[in-house]
């Protein structure tokens, strides 16, 4: 498999990568530009990229065996993700590589804004001593508002807290429970943290609600004179805005690790204002979270590769080694029922509905199997590239709206998959279970009758009336046309009434063989099924 290092990361990083024979690993002599890249796409199966390398819709399509892109860092915004799902790739990151190292940039240009250091520094290698000039201002009892309440916002309330701080948090995913876990006040506006902050810290992505969202409307609403510090992403403050606020004092003074633009300008009026203290990305430049993001992002593409382990990816569900092995028997399985009612179902479907039941009810993440048994829908029809990353997409893009339930309901299997596909109104349906061991997968209901199936190979189905003779009929029929019989499962409503006959069968049986089982009067919706 074709490992491309697009981007520096640490050499143990990189010799994790090359320590697998699995692995042909290539390591870049610098980011190259989006038309070099596509120039050399072809046969990668793995991207490992920094901030620099931007990984567009284009290189992704160049690459029509790329699997994983993974960042060596926190932030993701140099990939195109959308297009990455499209094609089933998984996008990776490394949240917990950098997040101290963040945290601690955070906290000290924080109080270097406090107390002047970068001028007065300045000051003092330029041969002059102006203490009066650098007064500073204490940061105990100050209140400060961290905007997002990450793995980096949490550890930036931690430090700030210690330091004697009243801590705002605004976050819409932060509960209450956890708020009070980690002894900050959650608000639930950003206009409270405007009122109240006397510094501001920015931790969240860039998305479109965040994006400009520190602009000239919310500095109006900020107390005179706060200061705001930005180790996150550039985006997230409208830059001019900004300029105009720090002229007229309204901000104070404002720390920044990140821009719109990178490098910086060298003409940019940030350069030339006192009250700015600029760094150069500097958020995760430290040699220890160099090397823990570098050996992080190889383990997890190798253990995606290699095992299938899902970890840190940002457009699929985290699925970790122990989850993993419990959800496997079960991927198998759903992908078969899928599989299986996509060759009884119409052509257009508008729902399908998954009940999990029994002890599948209880397992920790059902979304892989979910994912499974749309897979198996979806392959058997005209959808190029579908994997397990993109079929949700791929499911709603077709029209059809995908319900999942865990049923607490009692039922005669001890695991329990039933998968159910509507369309205009009709239903087909079939449920799953084990039998023995993870390693016997059987379907043991069609269209709500019991019945066992083996879920693989060539499967045949009838309705038919149940008449003496009908199962013998059937056997001279198949063996008159070569074709043998593996196993046979018979269930009726009633003595003499409709019966659902299932056999696994060696062998595709011929057409003229269901013609003339198709001619039987007492029988009717003769299908095949191939798994």
């Amino acid at each position: 498999m074709n490992v491309l290092i697009c981007d520096p990361i640490s050499p143990k990083g990189i010799a994790l990568f090359q320590q697998r024979p699995e692995f042909k690993v290539t390591v870049l002599d610098k980011p190259l530009k989006e038309a070099e890249l596509i120039l050399i796409m072809a046969d990668v199966e793995a991207m490992v990229v920094r901030s620099e390398t931007k990984v567009t819709r284009k290189v992704i399509e160049a690459a029509p065996k790329l699997r994983v892109v993974g960042r060596a860092g926190v932030g993701i915004d140099n990939v195109d993700v959308e297009a990455a799902t499209e094609r089933g790739v998984v996008v990776m990151n490394t949240p917990g590589g950098n997040t101290v190292t963040t945290a601690e940039l955070t906290f000290f240009m924080l109080g270097a804004l406090a107390r002047h250091i970068a001028p007065a520094h300045g000051s003092m290698v330029a041969g002059k001593w102006d203490r009066k000039l650098f007064q500073g201002s204490e940061i105990h009892g100050k209140t400060l508002g961290v905007l997002g309440m990450g793995r980096i916002g949490g550890e930036v309330a931690k430090r700030a807290l210690a330091f004697g701080m009243k801590v705002l948090a605004y976050d819409p995913f932060l509960t209450d429970a956890r708020a009070k876990q980690l002894g900050v006040e959650l608000v639930p506006d950003l206009d409270s943290i405007y009122r109240s902050a006397d510094f501001i810290t920015v931790h969240m992505p860039v998305t479109d609600q965040t994006r400009g969202m520190l602009n000239a409307e919310a500095f109006t609403k900020m107390k005179p004179g706060v200061r705001i510090v930005n180790c996150a992403r550039g985006e997230i403050i409208e830059e001019k805005d900004l300029v105009a606020a720090l002229e007229s004092k309204k901000v104070g003074g404002a720390a920044l690790d990140v821009f719109c633009e990178e490098p910086l300008p060298a003409d940019h009026p940030f350069r030339k204002l006192p009250n700015v203290l600029l760094t150069p990305h500097l958020g995760a430049s430290t040699s220890e979270a160099q090397v823990k993001c570098g050996i992080e992002v190889a383990e997890i593409i190798a253990a995606y590769l290699l095992t299938g382990e899902v970890r840190n990816a940002v457009n699929l569900p985290f699925l970790d080694a122990k989850t993993y092995e419990q959800v496997k028997p079960y991927l198998n399985l759903g992908e078969k029922l899928g599989k299986f009612l996509s060759q009884l179902a119409p052509a257009t479907v508008d729902r399908i509905h998954i009940t999990y039941g029994g002890v599948a009810k209880n397992l920790p993440n059902t979304d892989p199997i979910t994912r499974a048994i749309l897979l198996g829908f979806m392959q058997a029809g005209t959808l190029k590239d579908v994997n397990n990353v993109n079929v949700r997409a791929a499911a709603s893009s077709a029209g059809i709206s995908v319900e999942e339930k865990k049923s607490e309901e009692p039922v005669t299997f001890n695991e329990w998959v039933h998968v159910a596909v509507y369309s205009n109104g009709s239903k087909v349906s079939a449920g799953g279970t084990f039998f023995g061991s993870p390693n016997n997968p059987r379907i043991v209901r069609v269209f709500s009758q019991p019945t066992e199936i083996v879920p693989s190979g060539v499967v045949f189905l009838m309705n038919n009336k149940d008449r003496p003779g009908i199962v013998g009929y059937i056997g001279s029929l198949m063996g008159k046309h070569k074709v043998n019989i593996a196993s046979m499962s018979l269930s009726r409503d009633a003595a003499g009434g409709e019966a659902l006959t299932v056999l696994n069968l060696d062998s595709v049986p011929p057409q003229e063989l269901l013609e003339e089982i198709s001619k039987d009067k007492d029988i009717s919706n003769v299908r095949v099924v191939k798994l």
